[in-house]
């Protein structure tokens, strides 16, 4: 019997430069480390669709992370596409087969930044291409001070799952995104908000444990964020 739930961590995956001359998978430790503290075990993914689902056969639970890249607008039937977009096609073509698997499994799923927009889209949902242009008057969302200091505060929807794991109508949060949700999917419910109205983050009540968020509590700037992954954790226990 498993002491502790396996959990599977989407990795980054970056060209030739910088740490290597060849292709290479990165992610911060922060990521597993907040799982580990957790209590659960973290195992990374490498990026290959066609084993989503022997890999969905050996975890209990999916963490979608996120990074310096955005959701290909195809994907909801936006387009053009904005200059501000760049794309990874290979991580969000595995990514995107993982988390669709997770959920018809009722394997919880957390996703973080850009793992929350595309759980959004794996809920039927749709998101906002560059919020600059799409939201008047819009606070940094892409905050200027360090990610290991809160950019601004987000409003916790009350009846969520978000609400009974923080417990709190209100947490400090960093913010590191120019895209956002605009429509969270059918059946799905935005759970945060950003002052200037921009989503921080959604839900689903037909799965066991389904839950985004656009910061990154792994960072831990709100005493409330290791709460998330305490949660997340306890559900992947089954």
């Amino acid at each position: 019997m498993r002491t502790r739930p396996v959990i599977g961590v989407t990795l980054d995956a970056e060209e030739p430069g910088g740490y290597s001359k060849l292709p290479w998978y990165a992610l911060r430790k922060n990521y597993f480390s907040s799982l580990a503290e957790a209590g659960a075990l973290p195992v990374a993914l490498p990026h290959h669709p066609e084993l989503a689902g022997s890999y969905l056969d050996e975890i209990d639970g999916l963490l979608v992370t996120g990074g310096a890249f955005d959701v290909d607008p195809s994907l909801w039937g936006d387009e053009p596409v904005h200059p501000t977009v760049t794309l990874k096609p290979g991580r969000t073509d595995f990514e995107l087969a993982m988390t669709r698997g997770a959920l018809a499994r009722d394997l919880p799923v957390l996703g973080i930044c850009g793992g929350q927009q595309l759980l959004a889209v794996a809920f039927g949902g749709t998101l906002i291409q560059h919020i600059p242009d799409s939201i008047a008057e819009a606070l940094a969302h892409e905050q200027p001070n360090p990610r290991t200091e809160p950019g601004h505060e987000v409003a916790i929807a009350g009846n969520t799952l978000l609400a009974s794991i923080v417990g709190k109508p209100r947490m400090a949060v960093n913010s590191a995104h120019h895209q956002a949700v605009a429509t969270a999917g059918a059946g799905a419910v935005i759970n945060a908000l950003a002052p200037d109205g921009v989503v921080e983050g959604v839900e689903h009540p037909g799965h066991r444990f389904a839950l985004g968020v656009q910061w990154h509590p792994e960072y831990a700037v709100d005493p409330a964020d290791p709460l998330i992954f305490r949660a997340f954790v306890q559900a992947c226990r089954g």
